[in-house]
């Protein structure tokens, strides 16, 4: 087994991630950087319901980065454990 087929380092990795992405982002584009919540031409009156949205899938990035990065590592080690079985009584 190896270190990162935990979810616990997966987690950390897409959170650290993240949160080095967006100290990247307000460095290079200050408060600009919050366009990304609000498409521009959305009507006005749909602005509380596209920021919650917005804000809430861009924060679901997170989850689903370490979901994504950890199933990709168990799959490939669950492949070489089926691989490596069916190899040996063969």
């Amino acid at each position: 087994m190896t270190v990162t087929s935990y979810s616990a380092v997966t987690f950390f990795f897409s959170t650290f991630l993240f949160v080095g992405i967006n100290i990247i982002g307000l460095a290079n584009y200050k408060w600009r950087m919050l366009n990304l919540f609000l498409p521009s031409g959305a009507p006005i009156i749909l602005a509380p319901f596209l920021l919650f949205i917005e804000a809430l899938s861009y924060f679901a990035r997170v989850l689903s980065l370490g979901i994504r990065l950890f199933a990709n590592l168990m799959a490939g080690h669950a492949l070489m454990k089926i691989l490596a079985t069916v190899c040996a009584f063969v």
